[in-house]
């Protein structure tokens, strides 16, 4: 009997034991083979991780090397309120100085609460942001402040473990930051519309959220690939407590930083620019007013500007207006300084010369179906007075003579209607019309700049042309990229276009341009004391709803010296008030920059200066092809 009961629980010890070892043979089977590739992939999650390396921002600088725009490093302030206790006033009185906050918003900020999101599903605000973008030495100061604050609550429970406890994660844990990088903009408006502004935006690289900073506009967007640098990733293991495991790093590919962007802008003379502009601003008080300094023999662009302008630092006080850079987006009429064009072009065909003569009919032409008009009543003038007494009525006869087909040829060669290929973002190519579109009055119109739109940037280009010998050049802003260790990775040449008209014609066009500021011609508020300056006005009736109306935009652009130039100058108002000739208004501030700017320069007096021109040129690219414009006004 006792033989069977031994037996029978042995029988029930292997069963269970059998039982047990096929489970446990289950559970190997499920765990090694059915969900290996789950399980696998989870304890990987648990102790693999990647981060991503993010490479700093290249900065941008002047031709002097001068900091423009640069990359500095944030905080953003965020708590745990669960963690502050019942601590939330105190933590409030320290932290609303540090974080120039209201104490009594910080401290409902820090208090444990629930609430239901979108969804309706119960959330609590386990993780708040007290401040975004404070600097680094504001963060040290509240680590310092609530290091002291636990200590000195903690003074009061030294008897209670759990109370010093809580009290020590106050002050470590409870108010943490994160870093952010930010651009910076050390001269604030200086350059602001060449520059742009880039932003920190938020993305996802696969499943890793990241922090990077994007340019916008201006150079920051256009050359943003340039600047922004290479990202790199590190796929590590990390133990229990979330410690790397240095030896257990499978790919480590460090980040390569952005490129520094070296401008051809000169910080000084784009601050004299500036305040310029300003003054003449509130002298006359137009919608804008633009300025553009150049080097006529390499195209080098010195300064650009436009006020209003605004501060990138702080974009949210800047309207869409101020943040637009009108030189090289707005289009407008360019009125007499486009009469360059039409003479330049008939005394490069050999039919005319300065000295030939055209009956300027007293002020009142009828050509075409329509009356052209004179600013003075003017009866015979010479080719060369018609660029100094900026007669309308010359210039369209002028045009006449050439006839359509020389006429678009030449507006075409000096680049008007193409884009000019400077390195900003939204460049417009303006409007020129082909002559198919033309009107019976097109042929003497445009000659005096009406029926067509340019832009400020091709304007001054163009007449860069007339100071270098007939060579059109591509504007150039970069002048290098460099890395961090300002090593040279890309360089730029001054690059030529197409040769517009020959040397002798452009020195004959040089002789008339001299004459607009003497005393008999339209700018004699633009002569210089120790230069010879040649340049033309502008003074254009703007266009609304397809009709001319009584608002003006007004315009110098001058080079000097006339016969060996070194600085081409350009100045543009949009609706100046209190006058509105170009000669009255543009002419003064383009003297008082051309002042400053050649004693900044050390420009010698003429009878100092030595001919120089570069050796070397880039050879002539192509240019843009011709846009389909819109229909004629």
């Amino acid at each position: 009997m006792a033989t069977r009961i031994l037996l029978r629980r042995l029988l029930w010890l292997t069963l269970l034991l059998g039982l047990a070892f096929a489970g446990l043979g289950y559970r190997l089977l499920d765990l090694q083979v059915l969900r290996h590739e789950e399980l696998s992939a989870l304890a990987q999650q648990n102790t693999q991780s990647e981060l991503l390396l993010e490479p700093r921002r290249g900065d941008i600088v002047d031709v002097k090397g001068n900091l423009l725009a640069t990359t500095v490093e944030t905080k953003t302030v965020c708590a745990e309120p669960g963690l502050i206790g019942n601590y939330q006033g105190q933590v409030a009185r320290v932290l609303a100085p540090l974080l120039q906050a209201e104490e009594s918003k910080l401290a409902r900020l820090l208090t444990p609460c629930l609430r239901q999101n979108t969804n309706g599903e119960t959330i609590t605000n386990l993780h708040v942001v007290l401040k975004r973008r404070l600097p680094v030495e504001t963060w040290e100061k509240i680590q310092s402040a609530m290091t002291n604050l636990s200590s000195g609550l903690a003074r009061n429970v030294s008897t209670n473990k759990a109370a010093v406890a809580a009290l020590r994660n106050l002050g470590l844990k409870a108010v943490f930051a994160e870093s952010e990088p930010m651009r910076a903009y050390p001269s604030q408006r200086l350059a602001a519309h060449v520059l742009g502004y880039a932003v920190s935006e938020e993305k996802r690289v696969g499943e890793v959220p990241v922090r990077e900073i994007v340019g916008r506009d201006g150079i920051e967007l256009t050359l943003n690939s340039k600047l922004a640098g290479v990202r790199g990733w590190r796929v590590t293991e990390r133990d229990r407590q979330r410690r790397e495991l240095v030896s257990w790093r499978e790919q480590d590919i460090e980040a390569h930083d952005g490129l520094n962007v070296v401008l051809s802008i000169d910080s000084v003379v784009q601050s004299i620019v500036e305040q310029e502009l300003a003054v003449a601003l509130e002298k006359h008080s137009p919608i804008s007013i633009s300025g553009i300094v150049s080097r006529p023999r390499t195209g080098e662009i010195l300064a650009m500007a436009t006020l209003p302008n605004f501060d990138p630092n702080n974009l949210g006080g800047a309207t869409a207006d101020a943040r637009r850079d009108r030189v090289v987006t707005d289009l407008a009429e360019p009125g007499s300084t486009f009469k360059i064009v039409v003479v330049s072009g008939a005394l490069n065909d050999g039919l005319v010369r300065l000295t030939d003569t055209f009956d300027c009919e007293h002020g009142a032409w009828s050509y075409g179906g329509h009356t052209l008009h004179d600013h003075e009543r003017y009866g015979v003038l010479s080719v060369e007075n018609i660029i100094t007494k900026s007669s309308n009525i010359g210039a369209g006869k002028i045009g006449v003579k050439m006839g359509p087909a020389r006429l678009y040829d030449y507006i075409r060669d000096y680049g008007f209607g193409s884009i000019t290929g400077i390195p900003l973002p939204a460049e417009a190519h303006g409007v020129v019309y082909p002559v198919s579109r033309w009107s019976k009055v097109s042929v003497a119109q445009l000659p005096m700049g009406q029926g067509l739109s340019v832009t400020r940037l091709q304007m001054v280009m163009a007449m860069c042309a007339i100071a270098n010998q007939g060579w059109l050049m591509r504007p150039m802003l970069v002048e290098r990229l460099e890395d961090r260790q300002h090593n040279v990775v890309a360089s730029y040449s001054p690059q030529r276009v197409r040769q517009v008209v020959s040397e002798s014609t452009a020195k004959e066009m040089v002789q008339a341009l001299k004459t607009v500021v003497s005393p008999e011609g339209t700018a004699p508020k633009a002569a210089l004391e120790h230069y010879t300056v040649a340049g033309k006005t502008g003074t254009a009736w703007k266009v609304e709803n397809g009709f001319y109306v009584r608002k003006y935009f007004s315009s110098f652009i001058g080079f000097f010296p006339a016969d060996n130039p070194e600085l081409c100058i350009s100045i543009t108002m949009d609706e100046p008030k209190q006058g509105f000739y170009g000669g009255q208004v543009a002419a003064p501030a383009f003297k008082a920059i051309a002042e400053r700017a050649a004693d900044y320069l050390n420009i010698r007096p003429e009878d100092a200066i030595a001919p120089s021109i570069p050796a070397t040129l880039a050879a002539p690219a192509d240019s843009p092809p011709l846009k389909t414009a819109a229909a004629f006004p």
